[in-house]
This record gives C-alpha cells, sequence and structure tokens, in this order.
C-alpha cells in the first residue's frame, strides 16, 4: 500500500491529452479533482474526455471556456452543470435501467479516479457509503488512481476491492462537509413544510405491516422515513437505491427488520447507504444488518420482484392528464437525470402482493 501512495499531482501525471478520464460515482475526490485541474494547460492541446456522473464539486470545468480542455459528460444534471447543459457546452449521458451506463458498451477509460478506504489487515478497500458501478469500473479501467479516505465506512455485502486492483493511492483532501448537512443530491436541507407532511401521511396509509420499502431521491419522497409517520409499523423490510436520512434510525429501532423480507430476509439492502445522519453512519459501519451490492444487481426489476409487496415511494417533478409522470426533466430542460424510479416501478408491478 505505500510502495503505491504518491503525491497527487504526479499521480495525475499518468493523464495524456486526448485521454479518456472517468470519475467514479459517488463524491469527486478533492485532491485529485484539484490535480487535474491544474495540468489544464499541459493537456490544453488536445485536452481529455471527461465524465463526472453525478458532480458535486466545482472544480471549475463547467464554466464557459474550459470546453476545448475538458469534453465533459454527465450522467446528472446536478446544480452545478445546470447552465453548462443548458447553454450544450457538455453532454448529458442517458443511463440504462439499472441507472448506470454498461462500461462495456462505451469507449475504454483510460484513467478511473475513485475514493476508497485504506485496505484493511487483509488488503481490502472499501468503497464507502455507495457501490454503484465502481467494482466493474475499476476493473474495466487501464488505470486506477485512488484517494485514500480514513472517514469512509465498511459495510457487508459486496462493497470491497482488492488492493491489488489499484495502481496508485493519494491521501485524502477533506472538504469540511458533515454527514446529514445535504439531501441525497447534495442540496442544503432546508426541513419540511405542510405540503411534505401531508404527503407523507397519505404515503403511510398505503403502506402494509410486512411490506418491503424502496424511497427514492427528491425533495418530497425523502422526508417518509423522517416524520414519524411510519413509527406505527411492523416488520417493515429494506430494497432501495438509494438509503434517505432516517432509514437507518428505523432500522435501529425494530420497525425495519426483514423479517418478512422474501428476498435477503433480515437484512437491509441497497447499492447505497450515504443519506444520513453522522449517528446514522456509524450505526451503518460493519453492521451485518446492512448489505451493500452494485446498482446492476439491486436495480434488476427481476430482482426488486423477488421481494414479495414491496412498495417503491419516489418524486416527480410533474404530472399530466393522462397520468405521465417526469421525474427527469420539465419540458425539454434536464433538471437531473436517469434514476432507478424506472427499475422499481417495473419491479413492483412484477411483485407478488
Amino acid at each position: 500500500y505505500k510502495g503505491k501512495m504518491v503525491s497527487p499531482e504526479d499521480a495525475v501525471k499518468v493523464i495524456k491529452p486526448g485521454d479518456r478520464v472517468h470519475f467514479a460515482y459517488g463524491m469527486e475526490p478533492l485532491a485529485l479533482g484539484l490535480a487535474l485541474l491544474a495540468r489544464s494547460e499541459e493537456l490544453s492541446e488536445k485536452g481529455i474526455k471527461l465524465f463526472v456522473p453525478a458532480p458535486g464539486r466545482d472544480f471549475g470545468w463547467y464554466d464557459p471556456g474550459w470546453e476545448d480542455i475538458f469534453s465533459v459528460e454527465i450522467a446528472h444534471v446536478l446544480p452545478i452543470a445546470h447552465q453548462m447543459i443548458r447553454e450544450k457546452r457538455g453532454d448529458y449521458l442517458v443511463g440504462d435501467i439499472t441507472w448506470a451506463p454498461d462500461p462495456g458498451l462505451r469507449e475504454p477509460v483510460d484513467v478511473l479516479l475513485i475514493q476508497l478506504s485504506p485496505p484493511d489487515e487483509n488488503g481490502f478497500c472499501s468503497f464507502g457509503s455507495s457501490l454503484w458501478d465502481k467494482k466493474t469500473a475499476v476493473k474495466a479501467a487501464k488505470i486506477v488512481i485512488a484517494e485514500a479516505n480514513d472517514n469512509l465506512i465498511r459495510t457487508c455485502g459486496d462493497n470491497f476491492i482488492s488492493l491489488s486492483e489499484i495502481d496508485y493511492f493519494v491521501e485524502h483532501t477533506p472538504s469540511g462537509r458533515m454527514p446529514g448537512a445535504t439531501d441525497m443530491l447534495g442540496r442544503k436541507t432546508t426541513g419540511p413544510g405542510d405540503l411534505e407532511r401531508k404527503i407523507a401521511e397519505n404515503v403511510a396509509s398505503l403502506i402494509r405491516d410486512g411490506d418491503t420499502l424502496e424511497i427514492g431521491v427528491g425533495g418530497t419522497a425523502e422526508w417518509v422515513p423522517v416524520l414519524g409517520v411510519l413509527e406505527g409499523k411492523n416488520d417493515l423490510g429494506w430494497h432501495s437505491e438509494n438509503t434517505p436520512r432516517g432509514i437507518a434510525t428505523l432500522v435501529k429501532n425494530g420497525i425495519i427488520n426483514g423479517k418478512k423480507k422474501t428476498l435477503h430476509p433480515g437484512k437491509a439492502v441497497a447499492t447505497a447507504v450515504g443519506g444520513g445522519t453522522k449517528e446514522e453512519m456509524e450505526f451503518i459501519n460493519m453492521n451485518p444488518v446492512f448489505e451493500i451490492y452494485e446498482s446492476n444487481y439491486v436495480l434488476d426489476p427481476r430482482i426488486i420482484a423477488e421481494n414479495d409487496n414491496i412498495d417503491c415511494i419516489n418524486s416527480a417533478l410533474a404530472i399530466d392528464l393522462t397520468g405521465q409522470i417526469a421525474a427527469e426533466s420539465i419540458g425539454p430542460v434536464m433538471m437531473t437525470g436517469t434514476g432507478g424510479q424506472l427499475a422499481f416501478a417495473i419491479g413492483a408491478g412484477m411483485s407478488k402482493g
């Protein structure tokens, strides 16, 4: 491990003009992003193709004037990148039904930039609070550079990678962001209003004891676990793409226990668990109840349907007069990106109960 540790500046020297460089899903590694930006002049002759799945940090390349150096492609149109997409200075990549685009259908990745935990005593690193397609991406990339973050949690499931799969490590640069300070899309939380409370109460009235839940990203759905509307429920299960704040507390209090689940009984299954408070993240860390798997498994409608009586709760941006739901755009304007809502809607329709 120590033999692979280099400075961020030395690590990004492997990136050559014309390369395809990918950030892994989840929060971008800060030290590597800043080091890459510092090399912009050296890369300007041919530029690089840069894929940032869910932009969470503003490194500058979303602003006008950078497009000749950084040809940016994103998979989620988050606030940092809204203007870039509207002005057509970057590209939006549509994901498939499991949210993450299939690496095998895209150009080979020259360099992957990712956050990992330092290796444990057995030489395995954790992907932290979210997995998505990171394990697949590491195996597909020609060179992998990891920012070693001691603060990343460890979970059960498939949330680990061998030290031998990583080419270089750099020290982590902390951002100062506290767990629970934002929603699942990185936006500051402002608290629920009367509308969110009424929606949560209505949703709770449709949930039966023993049901398995999925709750997606969004300003309405994310409040369901924290407003107390599920307190009277019994033996709920959890199989979800994300894990919003409040879910870990419901597990801790025994309201979600997976007792009636028909797939992974007794386990809370997701591809990401990073939506909680600091206390919730500490509860999830190495807790055998929580299992994280890649999105191509968790979001597979056939896998979702193996959970009998699954209730899928998601947010919408607009609904037309025929009942069609828009969850990604308003008219021609992209507001977010392809998430797991469609996969869970199909899976729920196929589920028994």
